[in-house]
């Protein structure tokens, strides 16, 4: 991902929202990046976004960076942490980030980007109205999943065995591989389910057993929602 696509899914607007309250306050607003895995370009396109909306760092506004440097059991205490603090809006691009943040204050804002399914997760109402404290982005990931297959449909007209490699911790991936049988099943293409888990061997393991299928299309991508 490079900067210009983060800054174009990040709702910085959003959160340009939030920061305005605080800035009538005269207070410097304290802002809380939490992330799954660290990413320096990431931590600079967020920058410069905050910038564009004039707000630099170290003059008028105070960043709390924490990564969880890829271990799901530390999003929670990292949360913790940024509430305790206290940070006046959390923001997370991934979907187990805004969980772990919903779960840890429901007074904070927090702008979520990059999140699957978040009506499915309980992180907001509906997305017509988020209610609560949480609000941002989806990538509405279940809704176009059918679109996806269609485009490799018509790439491959004679499809009949799709691998997907997936991310077995992650409920919006789960919830996603449902929708995908019942739209597979109507169309005669057979779905392998291949659930897998970091670090790298383990996926390198899952496109090995595809290939050993003969899936008719290669293995999808497996669904980054952490």
């Amino acid at each position: 991902m490079d900067r210009r696509t983060f800054l174009g899914g990040l709702p910085l607007g959003m959160l340009a929202l939030a920061l305005a309250v605080e800035a009538q306050t005269k207070k410097v607003p304290r802002v809380g990046f939490l992330v799954f895995t660290s990413s320096e370009l990431r931590y600079r396109g967020f920058q410069q976004g905050l910038r564009e909306l004039g707000y630099v760092e170290g003059q008028n506004i105070v960043i709390e960076f924490r990564s969880a440097d890829g271990s799901l059991e530390r999003l929670d205490d990292l949360a913790r942490e940024l509430v305790a603090l206290p940070v006046d809006v959390i923001v997370s691009g991934s979907t187990s980030g805004a969980e772990a943040s919903k779960r840890a204050t429901r007074t904070i804002p927090i702008v979520m980007a990059n999140v699957s399914d978040p009506a499915g997760l309980g992180l907001v109402a509906s997305l017509a109205k988020p209610g609560g404290n949480v609000t941002g982005l989806t990538t509405m990931s279940p809704e176009i999943i059918g679109k996806r297959l269609e485009l490799i449909r018509e790439v491959l007209p004679t499809l009949r065995r799709f691998a997907v490699i997936w991310d077995e911790d992650s409920k919006a991936n789960a919830a996603m591989l449902t929708r995908l049988k019942s739209i597979t099943l109507s169309l005669g293409v057979e779905v392998r389910s291949l659930p897998v888990r970091p670090p790298v061997p383990e996926i390198d393991k899952a496109f090995e057993t595809a290939k050993g299928w003969r899936a008719s299309a290669p293995p999808s991508p497996r669904w980054t929602t952490r």
